[in-house]
Protein backbone atom coordinates (compact mmCIF):
# COMPACT_ATOMS: atom_id res chain seq x y z
CA UNK A 1 0.00 0.00 0.00
CA UNK A 2 1.20 3.70 -0.89
CA UNK A 3 1.19 5.59 2.49
CA UNK A 4 2.74 8.58 0.21
CA UNK A 5 -0.11 11.42 0.30
CA UNK A 6 -2.35 13.34 -2.11
CA UNK A 7 -1.57 16.55 -3.30
CA UNK A 8 -4.13 19.31 -3.79
CA UNK A 9 -3.51 22.59 -4.98
CA UNK A 10 -6.03 25.79 -6.26
CA UNK A 11 -5.13 28.97 -7.06
CA UNK A 12 -6.61 29.90 -3.29
CA UNK A 13 -8.96 28.46 -0.90
CA UNK A 14 -11.74 27.18 -2.58
CA UNK A 15 -10.20 24.08 -3.73
CA UNK A 16 -10.89 23.17 -0.10
CA UNK A 17 -14.37 21.83 -1.17
CA UNK A 18 -12.33 18.99 -3.31
CA UNK A 19 -10.08 17.89 -0.03
CA UNK A 20 -13.70 17.75 1.94
CA UNK A 21 -15.03 15.52 -0.49
CA UNK A 22 -11.82 13.36 -0.86
CA UNK A 23 -11.82 12.96 3.22
CA UNK A 24 -15.04 11.84 2.59
CA UNK A 25 -14.63 9.11 0.29
CA UNK A 26 -11.26 8.40 1.01
CA UNK A 27 -11.06 8.53 5.10
CA UNK A 28 -7.39 7.03 5.73
CA UNK A 29 -5.29 9.04 3.06
CA UNK A 30 -3.20 11.85 3.98
CA UNK A 31 -3.63 15.07 1.90
CA UNK A 32 -1.39 18.27 1.47
CA UNK A 33 -3.69 20.62 0.39
CA UNK A 34 -1.54 24.18 -1.46
CA UNK A 35 -3.82 27.34 -2.21
CA UNK A 36 -1.70 29.67 -3.84
CA UNK A 37 -3.66 32.61 -1.85
CA UNK A 38 -0.72 34.98 -2.72
CA UNK A 39 -1.00 34.92 -6.17
CA UNK A 40 -5.03 34.52 -6.65
CA UNK A 41 -7.03 34.85 -8.81
CA UNK A 42 -5.39 32.84 -11.29
CA UNK A 43 -8.35 33.45 -13.94
CA UNK A 44 -7.63 36.88 -14.85
CA UNK A 45 -3.75 36.11 -16.40
CA UNK A 46 -2.62 34.93 -19.88
CA UNK A 47 -1.99 31.11 -20.21
CA UNK A 48 1.66 31.04 -20.20
CA UNK A 49 1.85 32.68 -16.50
CA UNK A 50 -1.31 30.03 -15.11
CA UNK A 51 0.54 27.25 -16.57
CA UNK A 52 3.96 28.64 -14.64
CA UNK A 53 1.83 29.25 -11.63
CA UNK A 54 0.88 25.65 -12.39
CA UNK A 55 4.11 24.45 -12.62
CA UNK A 56 5.40 25.76 -9.44
CA UNK A 57 2.26 24.10 -7.08
CA UNK A 58 3.53 21.03 -8.77
CA UNK A 59 6.29 20.91 -8.17
CA UNK A 60 5.68 22.23 -4.54
CA UNK A 61 3.72 19.16 -4.17
CA UNK A 62 6.42 16.41 -5.43
CA UNK A 63 8.82 17.87 -3.01
CA UNK A 64 6.70 16.76 -0.51
CA UNK A 65 6.76 13.23 -1.93
CA UNK A 66 2.98 12.58 -2.98
CA UNK A 67 1.53 9.99 -5.25
CA UNK A 68 -1.27 11.73 -6.92
CA UNK A 69 -2.39 15.86 -8.00
CA UNK A 70 -5.52 16.93 -8.25
CA UNK A 71 -5.66 20.53 -9.70
CA UNK A 72 -8.87 21.91 -7.56
CA UNK A 73 -8.55 25.31 -9.84
CA UNK A 74 -11.17 25.14 -12.61
CA UNK A 75 -8.62 27.52 -14.54
CA UNK A 76 -5.39 25.28 -14.22
CA UNK A 77 -7.99 22.32 -14.91
CA UNK A 78 -8.79 24.16 -18.39
CA UNK A 79 -5.48 25.29 -19.01
CA UNK A 80 -2.54 22.78 -18.23
CA UNK A 81 -1.28 20.77 -21.38
CA UNK A 82 -2.51 16.97 -21.15
CA UNK A 83 0.66 16.06 -22.62
CA UNK A 84 2.40 17.61 -19.79
CA UNK A 85 0.32 16.37 -17.73
CA UNK A 86 1.55 13.05 -18.76
CA UNK A 87 5.06 13.62 -18.28
CA UNK A 88 4.71 13.81 -14.73
CA UNK A 89 6.03 11.15 -12.28
CA UNK A 90 2.37 11.32 -10.37
CA UNK A 91 -1.01 11.00 -12.09
CA UNK A 92 -2.73 14.14 -12.39
CA UNK A 93 -6.11 15.70 -12.76
CA UNK A 94 -7.79 18.44 -12.79
CA UNK A 95 -12.06 18.85 -12.19
CA UNK A 96 -13.12 19.77 -15.87
CA UNK A 97 -14.27 16.15 -16.75
CA UNK A 98 -16.09 15.40 -13.07
CA UNK A 99 -17.63 19.10 -13.54
CA UNK A 100 -18.63 18.59 -17.06
CA UNK A 101 -20.12 15.19 -16.10
CA UNK A 102 -22.32 16.77 -13.23
CA UNK A 103 -23.42 19.25 -15.10
CA UNK A 104 -24.41 16.73 -18.02
CA UNK A 105 -26.07 14.57 -15.82
CA UNK A 106 -27.77 17.60 -13.91
CA UNK A 107 -29.50 19.16 -17.04
CA UNK A 108 -33.48 18.34 -17.65
CA UNK A 109 -33.49 21.22 -20.45
CA UNK A 110 -30.34 20.11 -22.45
CA UNK A 111 -28.92 23.39 -21.17
CA UNK A 112 -25.92 24.31 -19.04
CA UNK A 113 -24.74 27.72 -18.00
CA UNK A 114 -20.94 27.52 -17.57
CA UNK A 115 -19.22 29.82 -14.83
CA UNK A 116 -16.42 30.50 -14.25
CA UNK A 117 -13.28 32.95 -14.49
CA UNK A 118 -11.91 34.94 -18.11
CA UNK A 119 -9.25 32.24 -18.96
CA UNK A 120 -11.77 29.45 -17.89
CA UNK A 121 -14.20 30.71 -19.95
CA UNK A 122 -11.56 31.97 -22.72
CA UNK A 123 -10.08 28.25 -22.90
CA UNK A 124 -13.70 26.86 -24.09
CA UNK A 125 -12.58 23.45 -22.35
CA UNK A 126 -15.74 22.79 -20.29
CA UNK A 127 -17.71 23.25 -23.54
CA UNK A 128 -15.40 20.99 -25.41
CA UNK A 129 -16.26 18.23 -23.12
CA UNK A 130 -19.98 18.62 -22.70
CA UNK A 131 -20.05 18.72 -26.29
CA UNK A 132 -18.20 15.44 -26.75
CA UNK A 133 -20.56 13.83 -23.75
CA UNK A 134 -23.36 15.06 -25.17
CA UNK A 135 -23.41 16.76 -28.43
CA UNK A 136 -26.66 18.61 -28.43
CA UNK A 137 -26.27 20.49 -24.93
CA UNK A 138 -26.91 24.29 -25.57
CA UNK A 139 -24.05 25.96 -23.66
CA UNK A 140 -24.22 29.31 -22.42
CA UNK A 141 -20.65 30.51 -20.85
CA UNK A 142 -20.04 33.73 -18.93
CA UNK A 143 -16.68 34.78 -17.09
CA UNK A 144 -17.68 35.95 -13.99
CA UNK A 145 -14.08 37.82 -12.59
CA UNK A 146 -15.53 38.84 -9.34
CA UNK A 147 -16.62 35.36 -7.77
CA UNK A 148 -13.34 34.10 -7.25
CA UNK A 149 -12.72 37.27 -4.48
CA UNK A 150 -16.21 37.21 -3.14
CA UNK A 151 -15.47 33.29 -2.09
CA UNK A 152 -11.98 34.45 -1.18
CA UNK A 153 -12.96 36.83 1.02
CA UNK A 154 -16.16 35.10 2.16
CA UNK A 155 -18.77 36.36 1.26
CA UNK A 156 -20.93 33.29 -0.07
CA UNK A 157 -23.56 33.47 2.62
CA UNK A 158 -26.94 33.14 1.68
CA UNK A 159 -28.34 36.84 1.31
CA UNK A 160 -25.44 38.54 1.23
CA UNK A 161 -26.02 41.71 -0.54
CA UNK A 162 -23.12 42.11 -2.71
CA UNK A 163 -22.73 38.76 -3.24
CA UNK A 164 -26.39 39.45 -4.67
CA UNK A 165 -25.65 42.21 -6.95
CA UNK A 166 -22.78 41.17 -8.18
CA UNK A 167 -24.34 37.65 -9.18
CA UNK A 168 -27.38 39.42 -10.71
CA UNK A 169 -25.06 42.00 -12.63
CA UNK A 170 -23.15 38.49 -13.90
CA UNK A 171 -26.43 36.36 -14.83
CA UNK A 172 -29.47 38.27 -16.12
Amino acid sequence: MDTRPIGVFDSGLGGLTAVRQLRRVLPGEDIIYFGDTGRVPYGSRGREIIRQYARQDIRFLLSHDVKFIIAACGTVSSTYPPEEAARLPVPFTGVVGATARAAVDATRNGKVGIIGTAATVRSGSYAAVIKDMKPETEIIARACPMFVPLVENGYVNDGNPVTKLIIAEYLQ
